[in-house]
């Protein structure tokens, strides 16, 4: 009996190490669960949960991470931020998502950073500008560290813009004055601050400033108020809107050439859209197809349209980047817990479709933006030409030269 004893003692032994083996590796095999919040109807946002989606099936495909595979739940908040709170909620209460990469909207992702703070999940946003997104994780980095800005800054943009405009226009068209045009949002505050700053630096005066409401719908009077003015330039900030103060600027014939920030001009349905009227337009974009930012860019872009029928816009390429570098913390850190994957995104070094991706630090003001300047993320400047959108800035990855609307080309002359 005794020896019956012992034997059926140790074999229940090695059955609970069994188990707790079993246990173990289902928890090791547990996946990496990825919230998506965006504006999956509009002309920007629609690329953002295709490129997230995109991004895990190429990482599950190669074994995920440590043997983990990504999980995508993806919400539409319909470009509002009441709908966008409930879906976080959801996400992290519900479908226990461990980050949440979301929306191109500043407005809406300056309303989840508190909920971020509350349930202590990080979030990555793929395409809003605001400065007061990195500037409040600064200003309460205890409460607010679980916000990353993934995209540049308005501040950053504008310089962007700036530079551009300085390297391209300023002796191809005689540019020595501009109107700021800008849909009333917060993220075109700061870049518009940022316009009146930077353009002046590079000799262009500043000779009106419209703001404008997003659900303005004809643009004729504002156009008609800009050329009595006798600018040089159109400088815009537009995300909200862009397919109406594009189609009247081209019908109305305005003799004004138009670049800067025009988020909807970076998606490849942008041209059918306007029907051809955004020919001409100038554009601030992180990518755009057939430019070689890195070796990775060309890759993304073609898969992403041989899957999806289209081109991604900006935020596709910053969404598709974060899923990658997420899973490099998440494998740097081992583990999925909140506060050891935020520092191990604090000091992500990561080369992926727009460049090299580091993020700012506790003391720089703009805390967790994404760096940017040589080296690392810059962006590029583009023309609508003959339905494509063509790179033409900064020189080693131009594509192609500008080339004036008939309207602004007389004009110039």
């Amino acid at each position: 009996m005794a020896m019956d004893r012992s034997v059926t003692s140790r074999a229940a032994a090695l059955l609970a190490a069994a188990g707790l083996l079993a246990a173990g590796e289902s928890r090791a095999a547990d996946p990496i669960k990825i919230g998506v919040i965006a504006e999956a109807q509009s002309v920007v946002g629609a690329s953002i949960p295709q490129a997230v989606q995109l991004a895990a099936d190429e990482i599950n495909a190669k074994g995920g991470v440590d043997g983990r595979q990504i999980q995508v739940v993806s919400y539409d908040d319909k470009s509002s931020a009441s709908d966008a709170v409930r879906a976080f909620q959801r996400a992290v209460s519900e479908d226990k998502a461990h980050v949440v990469i979301a929306s191109y909207i500043s407005e809406v992702v300056l309303a989840l950073m508190p909920w971020a703070a509350r349930l202590k999940t990080p979030m990555i946003t793929p395409g809003a500008a605001s400065n007061e997104i990195s500037l409040a994780v600064h200003k309460d980095y205890a409460r607010n560290k679980y916000t990353f800005h993934g995209y540049l800054t308005s501040a950053a943009l504008a310089q962007s813009i700036c530079d551009s405009t300085k390297d391209m226009l300023l002796d191809l068209m005689k540019v020595k004055t501009a109107s700021i045009m800008s849909e009333d949002a917060a993220w075109t505050r700061p870049l518009d601050a940022a316009y009146e700053k930077c353009l002046p630096e590079i000799g262009v005066k500043v000779v009106d400033h419209i703001r404008f409401s997003p659900d303005t719908g004809d643009f004729t009077p504002i156009y008609n108020k800009i050329e009595a003015g006798k600018p040089d330039l159109i400088v815009t900030g537009i995300s909200h809107v862009g397919v109406q103060p594009t189609v009247q600027w081209r019908n109305q014939q305005v003799p004004l050439a138009m670049t800067g920030m025009n988020s909807q001009a970076t998606s490849s349905t942008f041209w059918a859209n306007t029907n051809g009227a955004t020919q001409g337009v100038i554009f601030q974009s992180i990518a755009v197809p057939g430019a070689a930012i890195t070796d990775k860019s060309l890759a993304f872009s073609e898969a992403f349209k041989k899957r999806f029928g289209s081109d991604p816009s900006y935020a596709g390429y910053m969404a598709y980047d974060q899923v990658y570098y997420t899973a490099d913390a998440v494998k740097r850190a081992g583990s999925t817990e909140a506060d050891k994957l935020v520092e191990a995104l604090e000091k992500t070094d990561w080369v992926g479709t727009v460049g090299r991706t580091q993020f700012y630090g506790k003391d720089d003001p703009f805390t967790h933006s994404i760096k940017y300047g040589p080296g690392f993320v810059t962006g590029l400047m583009a023309q609508w030409q003959d339905g494509k959108q063509v790179a033409i800035w900064p020189t080693s990855l131009a594509q192609g030269k500008i080339v004036l609307p008939p309207a602004v080309k007389a004009a110039v002359r």
